[in-house]
This record gives structure tokens, sequence and C-alpha cells, in this order.
């Protein structure tokens, strides 16, 4: 026995050791997984396959344009560099720039003539949602993180069974992990019901497969390829915030769209299907009319071909940055490199304002978060935490004109681990009412300063620091 598991373990090790010293981008991170490996030569080659293994090739993707032959050079990168920029000069203002990087990366153009509404919580979005699944006549699309088996999930169950009976071909999409929040599983109710369900990447022991910790984080409901949900809002009880006794309550802004931006959606969310399915499917040739004011353009991010596309966005987008940044996270644990844009931007005289839930849902994100903050502080970033419940909001908004919204945290996991969805819109009206919102958010919170942070006791402090060392995977 004891032979077996030296044998296996001058195997695994150095085998593990040469995939991160050739795959790995962070230095630092390739030195963590040799030390790993080299100290548990079996333990740590099980951890690496587990959780360092940040980057995934889909079979599709493989064969596309002989991509298949350079699995073994480009692990760490997407499946297809960069094209020639083209002159994007449809839009000259003081975003062109940014516009011009967010077109190199997506190869998607903003699209004029859209409508975007907000909805605030579960109790604007679910009726406007379920809405729209009662009237479908052809088609209903969802892809979401976590689906409850609670009143407002049974209400979409069933909404969704609905539109099937009536004709509307019904696709669901439930990460393999969110599937798990709540018992009885709702894809097992649907599947049932004869609604087609796939689980995204779900866990299991055997086989166990690589890339265990990337999940689908993408929120996105369509209905005949004509409207469009996004945002960050799950499906479940938790998001009913106005008279609700949930101690796990949770507020949330969700966005409704219209007009020719729902094809780009409809995209991302056949990309979603094919990567839960593992069958190539063609997207929807729906063209939506123009019907609005707002420009948009959808950012799918992901650990495969689409990787790094939001960090870019948003790097290019505080570098664009003349007057105001405003953010609002539940989750902010930045790259290093986006935390030094932050500060730049402070610098040259942007006021950077970020807004953070007092109280976290996950309280060693919180604890890592704190160990952090002081970084922004000390070159006059605005911290403010805002009082229960628990705001899961995600916004990025710049000088009052630019707009980020959709799944993504500011935070490792999402920028480098999860498959997210994200809308960028150019709308002057929009953003003045999210920043009004905003801004009521901030009166109603408490600035956070240095003098707070230094405040904490020695074991505080140690404990916050010990969860920031795992703060690339939390």
């Amino acid at each position: 026995m004891v032979n077996s598991l030296i044998a296996l373990a001058l195997v695994l090790a150095p085998v593990t050791m040469w995939h991160a010293l050739l795959y790995k981008r962070d230095p630092r991170a390739a030195m963590g997984w040799i030390g790993v490996c080299l100290l548990f030569p079996i333990i740590g080659p099980a951890l690496y396959f587990l959780f360092g293994i940040n980057r995934v090739h889909h079979r599709a993707q493989l064969w596309r344009d002989g991509a298949h032959q350079r699995r073994f050079v480009d692990f760490e990168r997407g499946e297809e560099p960069l094209s020639e920029i083209p002159c994007y000069g449809k839009v000259q203002n003081e975003f062109s720039p940014l516009i011009r990087a967010t077109y190199a990366l997506t190869g998607l153009p903003l699209l004029e003539g859209n409508r975007v509404v907000i909805l605030r919580n579960g109790e604007q979005a679910f009726p406007a949602m379920l809405d729209a699944i009662n009237g479908a006549e052809r088609s209903v699309d969802l892809s979401t993180y976590i689906f409850e088996s609670n009143a407002s999930g049974g209400a979409f169950a069933e909404a969704l069974y609905g539109a099937q009976s009536r004709g509307a071909a019904v696709r669901v999409i439930v990460d393999g992990m969110g599937d798990l929040y709540s018992w009885p599983r709702i894809s097992s109710r649907l599947r049932r019901r004869g609604i087609r369900v796939e689980r995204f990447h779900p866990p299991r022991l055997m086989p166990v497969l690589p890339g265990f910790n990337l999940r689908n984080h993408r929120k996105l409901l369509l209905v005949d390829g004509q409207i469009a949900f996004t945002g960050g809002m799950n499906l479940g009880d938790r998001h009913l915030v106005a008279e609700s006794a949930n101690k796990k309550k949770t507020a949330d802004i969700h966005f409704q769209f219209q007009g020719p931006i729902v094809a780009q959606l409809t995209a991302g969310f056949t990309q979603t299907w094919q990567l839960a399915s593992g069958r190539v499917v063609k997207a929807g040739s729906t063209e939506p009319s123009e019907c609005g004011d707002s420009r948009c353009r959808v950012i799918v991010d992901g650990p495969d071909m689409n990787l790094d596309k939001l960090s870019h966005v948003l790097m290019a987008a505080i570098a664009q940055a003349k007057s105001s940044i405003r953010i609002m996270t539940p989750y902010f644990l930045p790259p290093r490199e986006m935390l030094t844009a932050l500060q730049t931007a402070a610098l040259r005289g942007v006021v950077v304002t970020l807004v953070l839930p007092e109280k976290n849902n996950l309280p060693y994100v919180h604890w890592a978060m704190r160990n952090m903050l002081w970084e922004l502080l000390y070159y006059n970033v605005r911290v403010v935490y805002q009082a229960p419940p628990f705001n899961h909001s995600k916004l990025f908004l710049v000088d009052g004109q630019y707009l980020l919204i959709g799944s993504a945290n500011l935070d490792s996991r999402s920028l480098r681990l999860n498959y997210e969805l994200s809308v960028e819109i150019y709308d002057p009206l929009l953003a003045v009412e999210l920043e009004q919102e905003f801004e009521r958010r901030v009166a109603g919170g408490v600035e956070l300063g240095l003098s707070d942070l230094d405040g904490r006791s020695l074991l505080s402090r140690s404990r916050d620091a010990l969860c920031w060392l795992f703060s690339p995977y939390l």
C-alpha cells in the first residue's frame, strides 16, 4: 500500500507541477501550486485538479478552426486571438475609445434603439418576468444560478409548464451547484413535467471533472426573441424584501430589455445552452425592431474563449472616467491591476465611490474584503456600508453616462472562474435614475474610514488576512 502511494506521488506530483508551470499566467499562482504539490504530493494534485484548472476547452471549440491542435499551448488564453480592430466611428464622443475597445474584445456592435426598464427587487422583477412567460407564444429560454423550490420558484415552474402546454419551446439552464441551494431540486420537478432542463456542470464523485470550481452565474430570461430580463437576481423568495420576514432576504436590481439587443442576448443564451448540453444549436433568427433610446451591447465572459473580456472592459471604463465612478457590488475582491486602476483614477481627481453591504451573506468574504479596503481609503476612495437587507445589486456607472449591469461581481470568482453575462448601456437618462438610486443608498449608509479598519483587534486583523489569502477562490 505504501509503495503504491509513493509510486502514485512520483507520477502525479511532477505532472501537476509541469502543468502549473506551463499553463499558469501568474507566477505566484504557479509557484503556489508547485509548492503545494511538493509538500503534499498526493493531495496537492487532487486539489489542483479540482480548483487549479481555471480554463476549459469545450469540444465544439476544440475542433473549430483546428483549435484541438493548440490545446496544449493555450490553456490560459482564449481560443482565438483578437482580430484587427476596424475603425468604429459611428459614435463620436468622449466614450469613443471605450466603445472601440469593447468592440475589439467582443466583436459585437453597439446597438441603438433599445428600451431598458429598471426592476427593483422581486416585487417588481418577478411579476414582469411571469407576465412575459405567461404571454409566450413561441419560446421561453431561462438561465439562472439559483432556482429555489419555494413559492416564487414554484410560480416560475408553473408559468414555464403553462408556456410549454401552449406550444412554446421551453429551455431551462440551472447551475449544478446552484441547483443544490434548495430541496427538493426544482430541476427534477421541471423534468417530471416534460420541460427540457440542463444542469450546468453538476458536481459528481465519479468521474470527477476538472474545473469543478467553474460555475454558470448567468441570469437571463428570453421570451419569443422579443423581450429579455437580466441582472443579478436569482429566482426565489429571498428577493421579496418589502414585507418578508425571511432572514435571508436580499435586495437586488434586475433589468428588462426590448429592441435589437435581445438578439445579442439570445446568442448569449445559445452559447450557454451549448456549454450545458454539449450540443451545437443555432441561435434564433428573430431581429427585434428598435423601440427606445438606449445603446447597448452584451459582454459574455467565462473561463473559455471569453476569458478576461469583462476585466478588460472594466479596466477600459475606469481609464475612461473623467469625473465619477460609482460601484455597487456585494463581493469586492478585485485583481491587483483593477485595484491599482481605481487608485489611479482617484489620483486623477475622479470621485470613486464603492457601496458594499454592511452585513454580507458570506462572512468570510466580508472579512477578506476588510483586509484590503484600506488600499482604497488611503487614496480617498469613498467606501460606504449599506444597512440590511443584504444588497446583491451589481452596478458600475461612469461619468453619469455609461452603465455596466449583469450577473458579475467584482471578484476573482466572477472575473476568472464563472460564466457571466453583462450588458453595457449608454443612456444618460437611465444613468441619472440609477445615480439617484445610488446616492440614496449612500445617504442611508455608513461611510467607512481608515480609523475603522485600524481599530480592529489583532485577532480580527489576522482572521481577515487569512480569509484574504483565499480571495482568488472565494
